[in-house]
């Protein structure tokens, strides 16, 4: 019992990730991310919106276009030609680099971003409907450990924590243009998805001890909505004003929670020691209110600016980190723009091109040993057309930083490449001559 309570204390000593001791381990099973901020909560919310709101900083909320589908606010469907059917895929490729003093690792994820399509309803209504990832959780830390009396006594033992999964966003919508440039969407949301946090204790070199792994998964699935309006007004010389607002309700995400401990012989035996299952996940997602503006000349140019809050601060998630971590309000802020040199330009194609860029800082719901970790990056993205009407390959690059190097905690800078392939036709076209 002895030995066993000194390596209780070791591996808590050797799972503190965001401290100078803690090693990273270069491969894991996460497929949607890689990033040891994702051990908190809900782990680390994934970005929203397709290429075009990336490439401007992730601006969107007071964004009214009808060449592309704009799903941050789901009243702005509703600025379409009245026969326009629009889908968009969109991929999303990760490259994240984290720092811990000397020690430094890389990771790299490829995934599915987004799926979505848009169809009109009558002349003043359309209808949205997609999925998209909410959530990504993905970690994996290892040390060996080092004390000569434990060594001497078991061997090489290796203490381990890990984590995979996420939750994923489904939407069905529509919007209603209520009054000349006002127009009120309305999006019902089901979130869903699983997430799995363990650690263990691996005894690699001795047959008198069971590896031991305890963890914790999670099995969610809960309906929310969402509430947009917008609203625009045109002035002489084409240029265009639109403000707009998303209000997203608070969600306690349904489903079961089970928390085990198990331990493993050399010859794979395993034997469970605890198994429970509670009802109750300890998880949501607290109300978001957004506010968005914009500012626009025909197909020229757009500049605008979103601002986004979430108070996670009252959010009851189970302790699942050996590190203290308290969620708290978080804040985005958002600019961007973009520019076409000329739309309908015949002869030189990087003329049709539109290109953007933005910028964004972030106070994300962590509050790490302390201190609430913070992100910023600058984007840069282009919409490159095809073949005819607006249908297009709409490319983003978004160059960030979150987190520091001062108090032990994890500096993590990452490239994240998105690529969105956006279609556009014309349905229920009724033609003169056959």
């Amino acid at each position: 019992m002895q030995k066993i309570s000194y390596i209780a204390k070791t591996a808590t000593l050797a799972l503190a990730l965001l401290t100078a001791s803690a090693n990273y381990a270069q491969t894991t099973d996460a497929l949607g991310t890689y990033t040891p901020y994702s051990i908190f909560g809900i782990g680390d919310i994934a970005k929203q919106g397709t290429a075009l709101n990336r490439g401007m900083g992730g601006i969107g909320v007071g964004l009214s276009t009808n060449k592309f589908i704009n799903h941050l606010n789901p009243a702005s469907i509703v600025n379409r030609d009245t026969l326009s059917f629009m889908l968009d895929f969109g991929v999303e490729q990760k490259n994240i680099y984290n720092s811990n003093g000397n020690l430094n690792s890389a990771y790299n994820v490829f995934n599915m971003h987004n799926l979505i399509i848009t169809a009109p309803i009558k002349k003043k209504s359309a209808l949205i409907m997609g999925i998209t990832q909410f959530s990504d959780v993905g970690y994996k830390f290892e040390k060996t450990e080092t004390d000569p009396v434990i060594v001497s006594q078991m061997g090489d033992v290796k203490y381990q924590i890990y984590g995979t999964g996420g939750i994923s966003k489904a939407f069905v919508g529509g919007a209603y243009g209520i009054l000349p440039g006002l127009s009120l969407g309305l999006e019902g949301v089901y979130y869903f998805g699983t997430i799995d946090k363990n650690s263990a204790i691996i005894f690699n070199s001795s047959s008198d001890y069971r590896n031991i792994v305890t963890g914790f998964d999670y099995v969610v699935g809960a309906f929310s909505g969402k509430l947009g309006v917008q609203y625009s007004k045109t002035f002489e010389n084409a240029l265009s004003i639109t403000a707009g607002a998303t209000y997203s309700l608070k969600t306690k995400l349904k489903g079961d929670m089970t928390r085990f401990s198990m331990s493993e012989s050399v010859s794979g035996v395993i034997d469970t020691m605890n198994f429970d299952v509670y009802k109750d996940t300890k998880l949501d997602i607290p109300a978001e209110l957004a506010f968005g503006l914009t500012l626009s000349k025909g197909d020229k140019w757009l500049v605008g600016a979103d601002y986004i809050r979430q108070d996670w601060s009252k959010s009851n998630f189970a302790s699942t980190s050996p590190i203290a971590f308290k969620p708290v309000v978080s804040n985005s802020y958002r600019i961007g723009g973009e520019y076409t040199p000329n739309r309908f330009d015949i002869r030189y194609f990087l003329k049709r091109c539109t290109y953007r860029a933005g910028l964004y800082y972030e106070n994300t719901y962590m509050n790490v040993a302390g201190k609430q970790i913070n992100s910023m990056g600058i984007t840069l993205g282009m919409s490159l057309p095809i073949y005819q009407l607006n249908n297009a390959i709409g490319v983003a690059v978004d160059f960030g930083q979150r987190g520091s190097l001062k108090n032990n905690l994890v500096r993590e800078r990452y490239v994240n490449f998105v690529i969105n392939i956006h279609l556009h036709d014309i349905w229920f076209q009724k033609f003169r001559y056959d």
